[in-house]
C-alpha cells in the first residue's frame, strides 16, 4: 500500500489504537494491496475519550462495555449495579485501554 495513505490513516486513527502497537500496524498496513484500501478507510473505531464520558455518567449501568461491544461485561455491571460502585470505577482507569484494544481486534481481524 502506498505511504502516503498509511501515514494518513494512522494520523487520523493512532491515538484509537495502543500505543505500542501502532508501529505493527504501520507494518501490517504497508503489505496490505491496495484493493482493501477502501473498506479500510471507512472502518470506524469506538473513541477512547467518549467511553471515558460514558463511564463517568453511565458506568454503573454498563453502557461504556456496551459501548465498546463488551456486552458480556455490560451486563455484569447492569446487573451488580457497577460491582457496587467499585467495579464502576475501576473503569474509569480502564475503559480507555480496553476501547484501544477492542480497536486493535477489529483492525488486526481485517489486516489477517
Amino acid at each position: 500500500m502506498d505511504i502516503q495513505k498509511v501515514d494518513m490513516f494512522i494520523m487520523a486513527n493512532g491515538d484509537k489504537l495502543p500505543e505500542e502497537k501502532v508501529p505493527f500496524v504501520r507494518e501490517k498496513l504497508l503489505e496490505m494491496d491496495d484493493s482493501k484500501w477502501s473498506a479500510l478507510s471507512v472502518m470506524q473505531f469506538k473513541n477512547p475519550t467518549t467511553a471515558l464520558i460514558i463511564s463517568i455518567f453511565l458506568g454503573s449501568y454498563g453502557i461504556d462495555r456496551f459501548y465498546i461491544g463488551c456486552t458480556g461485561m455490560g451486563v455484569g455491571k447492569l446487573l451488580t449495579c457497577g460491582g457496587l460502585g467499585i467495579w464502576t470505577i475501576i473503569d474509569w482507569f480502564l475503559i480507555s485501554g480496553a476501547t484501544k484494544e477492542v480497536n486493535y481486534n477489529k483492525l488486526s481481524y481485517y489486516l489477517n
